[in-house]
């Protein structure tokens, strides 16, 4: 097979070698085991790995995580094997993956040359534990409400990467199970063809033997998934408080004016929505989406406000005339409206 078989590697199992073999046996004649720091013990199962001619073991001193496993292997992909093989194919040491499922991965990949291959788990069997179940629903909703694409497995472990894309994901951020989430972004938001065949869904002894920290490895996911909207949550509060701090100001200078009430209040919501908007188009495009398009932005983003503003005010009439109270409606149709104007925002105007 023309593929490179990487396997990160922490505290395995005897397990392993025979995995090995089969995979061997079937024509896989080169396999990566990275050793993340696994403990001394453990040390004579990749001793014994390592005395196959088609092993290769990289170890890690100390434990480093699985993405900067993944990311070692692939530069040492890009060192030996660049040009002579067609991509590497990634896989989970606790036995998950079986070797037929492997070939999956592989004709895939044989079939989209320029694919991310992801092997996708049905959730649905009953031997998932409900905590795998559950965890890989909520990652898949909440990527496709804030990333896009559909994913239907999100987090599995078996992935074929071909050669246009190794040297890509080899600088991505992350080191640790993250990092897979990470790949996942990038591949969306680069319109990387993604491709998805189904496995077998195999749980050893309720998953006993993965290394997932079910706190703080979702943490840095769900950080990593939802830190452009907390970016955009942020700048949309900051706005909120500059609109709010030039309304009050301006409100204080011209009470001591002649100025009617009436007037008083227009003039000063007029200057401090447009400086706030211009605060909030500035941020949004610097810091939160990072866009590098011109200034054609700036229209289509006063644009936008405009047609948010005559949806919020078209909404609440209608759904006010229903009987419900507008102050609910308005809170109701501008939640909706705001995560809208997320999407439009990173998907067209700053894209």
């Amino acid at each position: 097979m023309d593929y490179l078989i990487v396997i990160p590697a922490l505290n395995p199992g005897n397990s392993l070698t025979t995995y090995v073999d089969t995979l061997i046996s079937k024509g896989y004649g080169h396999i990566l085991v990275i050793d993340d720091g696994s403990r001394d013990e453990f040390r004579p199962v990749f001793d014994a790995l390592e005395k196959k001619t088609e092993c290769t073991i990289l170890r890690h001193g100390i434990n480093l995580g699985k993405g900067r496993a993944l990311k070692d292997a692939m530069k040492y992909y890009l060192e030996n094997f660049s040009g002579s093989l067609n991509g590497m194919i990634t896989v989970d040491s606790d036995g998950q993956h079986t070797v037929p499922d492997v070939d999956k991965v592989a004709h895939a990949l044989d079939e989209h040359p320029l694919s991310l291959v992801l092997g996708a788990r049905d959730f649905a069997t009953k031997n998932v534990p409900w905590k795998s179940s559950f965890g890989n629903k909520c990652t898949r909703i909440i990527m496709k409400l804030f990333i896009g694409g559909d994913i239907h497995d999100t987090q599995t472990g078996l992935r074929g990467i071909p050669n246009s894309l190794i040297e890509r994901y080899s600088d991505l951020t992350g080191d640790r199970f993250e990092y897979e989430t990470v790949m996942l972004m990038d591949a969306i938001r680069s319109k990387t063809p993604i491709t998805e065949v189904t496995i077998e869904t195999v749980y050893i002894d309720g998953n006993s033997e993965t290394h997932f920290h079910p706190v703080i490895d979702s943490f840095k996911i769900y950080r990593v998934i939802l830190g452009t909207f907390l970016k955009y949550l942020l700048s949309s509060l900051s706005s909120f408080v500059v609109d709010y701090g030039i309304f009050c100001a301006l409100v204080f200078i011209l009470q001591k004016t002649d100025m009617t009430q009436s007037r008083l209040v227009w003039i000063s919501t007029a200057i401090a929505r447009i400086c706030s908007s211009l605060f909030n188009y500035t941020v949004n495009r610097n810091v939160v989406f990072q866009s590098k398009r011109g200034n054609i932005t700036i229209l289509m983003y006063y644009t936008l406000c405009i047609a948010q503003a005559a949806c919020s005010a078209a909404l609440v009439s209608l759904i006010g005339s229903a009987h419900l109270p507008v102050q609910w409606a308005k809170i109701l149709v501008d939640s909706i409206l705001f995560m809208i104007s997320y999407r439009i925002q990173k998907s067209i105007i700053f894209r």
